[in-house]
């Protein structure tokens, strides 16, 4: 019966390489459902192979688990067999957290733990790293992040242990994700950023090159840190270095299609090189059949057969690269980014995810500077990639959550939430370039997808006031954009969020421009600029300071003004590089220097704001511009140049209207206007 049972497992291996996941199945359930015992140690094996081929292939969970329950009773039967138990433990918690069970997949996790860390050797200490990660993952779900941590710097212990510095790195990185997270700890941040750093310096370049995956979850979060702390300069460094990561990886860069008789001699290079393998292939397999052969030969025999498969599996790999450039889809299920060696040879992200979020982070780091050429094309390919692996999970655009089945919902989460960033970053850059009717098409798409899994996406729904008040007043609608800010700010915990949606509600509100409006403003812009420093990065303390710039302005003292408007241009410029903002601080102070007279500064000012709006197809900014030069050239008596810029003044406003009148008449307008907004509000 071994002998049955071990040509099961050969026929299922092949059945499962060929891509034929039925018949593979087929072959295990044989032996389960055999009426000929086999020994338990057979069964124990079998229900494992058996579970891991239906994780990794379908989505028939509850198969999986009764196979691995059942495995479990075997060895309880069985005093030894650490590593089969082990395995059991991991498999069964990964299928505990895909039916979202956490309860039992800690349970399974700590029975794992006390059981590897009694064992000796490397074995044990590798499995230790394994349900301690695996731990960390399902004590963040809810969202118990100080034994999130404590696992991880286990981990980190016992990786040590096991000199693996990738594992080390593995746990410090994802220490780093925790920090992120939930910490306003920037020095916890610093030495966390510092650790990897140094844990990375310190791996061979051979590990590196063995670890894409570790590398480019490294890069990522390296981003997350940057942008957080409002180093532009430096997020994009990293944004180049994970594309060239994955370049490399996939051996081009993965944006630039070869042109038509490139593709044909690749793919003909290939069919020659697969055909003369597969010749030597087949003349090696007669050679190991024939009997009595020399045992030395026949060891070089398998060592060359084992290069040649080597090669082959390398032609698949180029073969499914330029399948990716022919048709422009995200790579296949095959080209995965693993974290690390076995047993910790999971993805932290599949790689259709990975390539969506480098995209959106090269868009987070061009936009500021409005280099919307770029971001667009990244914006494209994010959202190309995002509606094909949706489309591989079966969602259409009318799908709702309750019609996906339990194993989808985190996998679905992760695309439909970066899908809302993509579409979040979309709509920032029409309402600079004041393509309002574009915004308004994305806004609809933004609220068909919350509206359709409102789970999933209920985090975003400050977001998605916040995009509301952006766009109500782009279009002049100062008090409804001023409501969906407050809004904003009630559904978020976030402390540095809550402070931005109450300085862009104290804008609408200045805006607005009487006395009452004013005075809600200075209410809502006191207690932030009072506590600016205390955020980490200066995006809020940029903005607070521009908010009561302005303010003081309107209460006509304009030396404040000029003060707190100069210390925030001066971080704005350097650290955030935002050149929409950048734009409004030099008009503000182009017409505070009108005020008392300076001309000449006044004029250098306003046309240095004039070229970054311009630049940006900023309309409305442009126009604010024309206002004060037009005040300008009055006061300078120089009528050829009041008359010129008085009809270019002109000019912008019509566009202007224009623009709005078409937004307004639409027939999204007002619903977008009023969406989530109640008298109470």
């Amino acid at each position: 019966m071994d002998a049955v049972a071990e040509g099961l497992w050969i026929l299922a291996d092949r059945f499962e390489q060929s891509g034929n996941i039925s018949q593979a199945v087929k072959c295990l359930e044989a032996i389960c459902q055999s009426r000929s015992p086999f020994l338990p140690i057979v069964e124990v094996k079998t229900r494992l192979q058996l579970a891991t081929v239906l994780l990794n292939y379908t989505d028939n969970l509850l198969h999986a688990k009764n196979h691995l329950e059942r495995a479990q009773l075997l060895l309880k039967q069985i005093p030894s067999c650490f590593e089969l138990k082990c395995r059991a433990y991991s498999l069964l918690s990964r299928c505990y957290h895909l039916v979202g069970t956490i309860g039992p997949q800690k349970q399974v996790l700590k029975k794992g733990l006390d059981l590897a860390v009694t064992g000796d050797g490397l074995s044990p200490l590798l499995w230790v790293c394994n349900f301690n990660l695996q731990l960390a993952n399902a004590l963040t779900i809810e969202g118990d992040f100080p034994n999130v941590i404590r696992a991880l710097e286990a981990g980190l212990v016992y990786a040590s242990k096991a000199q693996f510095p990738q594992l080390q790195l593995l746990f410090a990185v994802s220490m780093l994700h925790v920090h992120l997270m939930e910490s306003d700890n920037l020095t916890a941040l610093q030495q966390t950023v510092s650790l990897c750093d140094q844990l990375w310096d310190q791996l061979p370049h051979q590990t590196r090159e063995l670890h894409p995956g570790l590398h480019v979850y490294n890069q990522l979060l390296h981003v997350f840190y940057f942008l957080r702390v409002c180093d532009y300069k430096a997020a994009s460094h990293h944004v180049e270095l994970l594309d060239a990561a994955l370049s490399s990886k996939y051996e081009t860069a993965r944006l630039q299609l070869l042109a038509p008789e490139e593709k044909q001699a690749c793919m003909t290079a290939l069919e020659m090189q697969d055909h003369d393998l597969q010749k030597e292939m087949k003349i090696l397999q007669g050679q190991l059949k024939e009997q009595g052969i020399h045992e030395q030969k026949r060891n070089e025999l398998v060592g060359f057969y084992h290069e040649l498969d080597r090669q082959l599996e390398g032609l698949k790999d180029q073969e499914r690269f330029y399948k990716y450039l022919f048709y422009g889809n995200a790579w296949k299920q095959e080209s995965k980014l693993p974290l690390g060696v076995f047993p910790l040879d999971g993805e932290w992200l599949p790689t259709g995810a990975v390539l969506i979020l480098v995209d959106l982070m090269a868009v987070t780091c061009a936009r500021p500077k409005g280099m919307f050429k770029e971001t667009t094309k990244r914006l494209q390919s994010g959202l190309s990639i995002v509606n094909g692996e949706l489309g591989k999970l079966g969602i259409t655009s009318s799908t709702q959550e309750t019609h996906l089945p339990h194993w989808s919902i985190w996998m679905a989460g992760v695309y439909l939430v970066l899908q809302f960033q993509l579409l979040e970053n979309k709509i920032l850059i029409d309402l600079t370039r004041t393509e309002f009717m574009d915004a308004q098409k994305a806004l609809m798409e933004v609220l068909d997808l919350y509206f359709r899994f409102p789970t999933i996406l209920q985090g975003c729904e400050s977001s998605i006031h916040m995009l509301l008040g952006h766009y109500a007043h782009s279009v002049g609608c100062f008090q409804e954009g001023a409501l969906h800010f407050i809004e904003a700010a009630k559904l978020t915990e976030s402390k540095a969020l809550k402070a931005l949606c109450h300085v862009y509600s104290a804008i609408s509100l200045i805006c607005l421009g009487d006395a009452d409006s004013c005075s809600q403003a200075l209410d809502l812009i006191g207690p932030v600029y009072r506590s600016m420093d205390s955020f980490i990065g200066v995006r809020e303390k940029t903005l607070v300071l521009f908010a009561s710039g302005l303010l003081q302005m309107k209460q006509h003292n304009p030396q404040e003004a000029r003060t707190r408007l100069a210390n925030g241009l001066k971080l704005t410029h350097k650290q955030l590089g935002n050149h929409q903002l950048v734009s409004q601080y030099l008009t503000v102070l182009g017409s505070l220097a009108l005020a008392i007279h300076d001309t000449s500064q006044a004029l250098d000012i306003l046309k240095s704001s004039f070229t970054l709006a311009k630049a940006l197809h900023d309309v409305s900014g442009q126009i604010g511009v024309l206002t004060e030069l037009t005040a300008l050239y009055r006061e300078l008596g120089e009528g050829a140049k009041l008359q010129e810029n008085f009809q270019f003044e002109e000019r912008k406003v019509e566009e202007l209207a224009r623009h709005i009148q078409t937004a307004v008449s639409s027939s999204h307008h007002m619903y977008l206007l009023k969406h989530g907004l109640n008298k109470e509000t």
